[in-house]
């Protein structure tokens, strides 16, 4: 592959719903534009873009593929990111180093959750886009219908620069009016465009003209005193209208068919900026921000978006390099890991292809294979130039599993495994909760967290086991409670011997409080430190169902002590039995994680959502409308929202998104506390 400057680059994102067409589009142009003699398919796992075993076996994009096409001078990357919501941090990451995006929409189906959700992350990046409506040769296609529903979706001015000329099965071609010519078929033929379509055209093409005006103040100068403005004027102003994302042009095609490909690559080349003409990214420099433009004489800065074990060469970190150039067998600086790192290779990705190149410039996305310490999220760059360029924000984790080691030999590898997957993901986490003394594994839903479990195991040989975790509850009391208890051992030489009063009480906002309010020297202020001890072992390890207890103050206020037998170790097996009878008698409760809830679905779903959430002792808090769709906001236990992303799919046809967060503990209803009081003693 020839190298490309910076000018001659555009970094597209192709985002939407499942099922829209994006992987086998970048198939047909891979095969339009030479780069392969045959096309794959998704249902046969041979795409150039579907390589991993797992999307083989699935049937569906699981992580973002770079599939870069060399057209008319130019390299367009293009990042096929996966439909399926339990994706998301991958359209994430894409669109993180994406300079546009394109929304392929199916003809058919028109709007789904994914392209809703595609459409609000280029609105978070701030991202020039093109609307595609996508597979027009399907039965049952309908162009109309399906911008239609596109304008439903948003207010954003949307322009049709194509048209499809025929449909469903007598579909023949596109009408493009940036060229004012019809492509015919397969081979994108330009031709006249027919006269039966003359009229229609012309009032698109004078409503193309007016925003391409209104975009320049020249230009609308011009087009106000009746001048006629050029081809190149025209597509100035809709690129520059575009950039402002004052409008989104729509585009027709069919993937498969290669129907609309050659008019929808010129497009990109004409109106999408290269990375040069976007905005500059701010980075974090020694001497505060620091704004980078693609240029290859800027300081050295390459952000890791995307890392890879691949099991036959290893680690491959995939990187957008946003200011400087860089070449093979030469040195940059992780300045998050201060480590400096050897490219041996660079290498441009198609699928899972690796196409050395000698020297990349400003703008371009690459990978490097075997890098020892650098992950995602990380930058790099010159070491005597420190830079951080920043991480998109990531939505929290929706759905946990407690995972566990099938062998012994598993065990060692558990901990490795796991961090070297969330490298990989950055919507995938893992934590050791100390309250439940499990492995957790977090992530945004069942099938996502299934392809990490088998990652696992075909990447780095760890079988693991999954259960549903066990909620992290919590003990404190909600009174004020005392006891006191007698330790007394005697066997044979030097005997054990403590007695400690206690009192304990709720404390708001602090976790723990230890008070000595002991007089006369009833107990030895030597022997405070191992109270203190025996009582936290205790809240540790819980009083009534083996969960921590929190929020209590424990203040020990007399006892007695022995001048021969009294030791530390006495003193704290008093102090663990003496702090469980105080916290039984100062009406002890549990307390559960309450999440708040965010779940966006479409109006026609709203009573499904409501009546659920009574049924999963949820408040709702608030209900909104927004783009057609309704918004509720409740707070809801943990408990009961375990396996929410299932059962919201399920009730909507996989047209709901929720997001959820930690709000609080709570206390839980005294019949439920019961039953998890009893469970608990059954397993002990």
């Amino acid at each position: 592959m020839k190298e490309y400057p910076t000018k001659s680059i555009r970094n597209i994102a192709l985002a939407s719903h499942g099922g829209s067409g994006k992987t086998m589009l970048t198939e047909a142009m891979l095969y339009f534009t030479g780069a392969l003699t045959r096309m794959g398919e998704v249902k046969e796992g041979t795409t150039v873009s579907d390589y991993q075993e797992e999307e083989k076996r699935r049937g569906i994009s699981i992580s973002t593929s770079v599939i870069p096409i060399e057209y008319k001078q130019h390299k367009i990357n293009f990042l096929d990111t996966p439909g399926y919501t339990d994706f998301v941090g991958e359209v994430i990451s894409a669109m993180g180093v994406a300079d546009g995006v394109i929304i392929p929409v199916e003809s058919v189906a028109g709007v789904e959750v994914g392209t809703e959700l595609a459409w609000s992350y280029a609105d978070m990046f701030e991202l020039p886009r093109f609307v595609l409506i996508n597979v027009l040769d399907r039965d049952n296609a309908n162009f109309q219908k399906a911008l239609d529903s596109v304008r439903e979706m948003t207010d954003t001015r949307l322009i049709p620069l194509q048209f499809p000329w025929g449909e469903k099965a007598d579909l023949k071609g596109v009408i493009d009016l940036l060229t004012m010519k019809a492509y015919q078929g397969a081979e994108n033929q330009p031709v006249d465009i027919p006269d039966d379509l003359a009229d229609i055209v012309e009032a698109a093409r004078m409503e193309m003209i007016e925003v391409a005006a209104e975009s320049d103040d020249e230009l609308l100068m011009k087009y106000l005193d009746d001048e006629e403005l050029s081809p190149e004027e025209i597509t100035q102003g809709l690129k520059k209208g575009l950039q402002a994302r004052a409008f989104v042009p729509v585009f027709a095609s069919a993937g498969t068919a290669h129907i609309g490909l050659a008019p929808l690559l010129d497009a990109i080349i004409k109106l999408m900026p290269s990375p040069a003409d976007s905005p500059p990214v701010v980075a974090e420099g020694a001497q505060g921000e620091e704004e980078l433009t693609a240029s290859d004489a800027g300081p050295l800065a390459a952000y890791v978006w995307k890392t890879t074990a691949d099991p036959f060469v290893g680690k491959i970190t995939s990187f957008r390099l946003y200011s400087g150039s860089i070449s093979s067998d030469t040195r940059a600086w992780n300045h998050i890991a201060q480590e400096e790192e050897r490219f041996g290779s660079i290498a441009i990705m198609r699928g899972n292809e690796q196409i050395n190149v000698e020297n990349v410039h400003a703008g371009d996305i690459v990978a490097v294979p075997k890098l020892s310490v650098t992950s995602t999220g990380h930058t790099l760059g010159e070491k005597e130039h420190p830079l951080t360029l920043p991480i998109p924000k990531y939505p929290n984790a929706l759905y946990r599993v407690a995972v566990s080691p099938v062998s012994q030999a598993d065990s060692a590898k558990l901990s490795p495994s796991l961090t070297r997957l969330c490298e990989e993901d950055m919507t995938l986490s893992w934590i050791q909760d100390s309250t439940t003394r499990q492995t957790v594994l977090q992530g945004m839903g069942g099938q996502h967290i299934d392809v990490a479990i088998r990652k696992a195991k075909s990447l780095f040989q760890t079988e693991l086991d999954i259960a549903i975790p066990k909620v992290p509850f919590q003990e404190t009391v909600t009174k004020a409670g005392s006891a006191q208890y007698r330790h007394k051992k005697q066997s044979g030489g030097a005997g054990q011997f403590a007695e400690v009063f206690m009192r304990v009480e709720p404390l708001k906002d602090e976790r723990f409080e230890f008070a000595n309010e002991v007089f006369g020297g009833a107990i030895s202020r030597n022997f405070m430190p191992a109270i203190e001890k025996g009582v936290k072992r205790v809240m540790e390890d819980g009083v009534l169902a083996g969960y921590p207890v929190v929020n209590i103050r424990a203040a020990v206020y007399d006892g007695k002590e022995h001048p021969v037998d009294s030791k530390p170790v006495a003193f704290e097996i008093a102090a663990r039995e003496v702090f469980k009878l105080a916290v039984k008698n100062a009406a002890p409760v549990m307390l559960e994680p309450i999440m708040e809830v965010k779940v966006t679905v479409p109006e026609s779903n709203m009573g499904d959502i409501l009546g659920d959430f009574n049924t999963r002792r949820a408040r709702v808090q608030g209900m909104d409308t927004k783009g057609g769709r309704s918004v509720v906001t409740a707070h809801a236990p943990l408990a009961e929202m375990q396996r929410y992303t299932t059962d919201l799919r399920s009730m909507t046809g996989g047209r709901g998104i929720f997001e959820m967060e930690f709000l609080k503990y709570q206390q839980i209803p005294s019949h439920l506390a019961q039953e998890i009081i009893e469970t608990a003693q059954e397993e002990e």
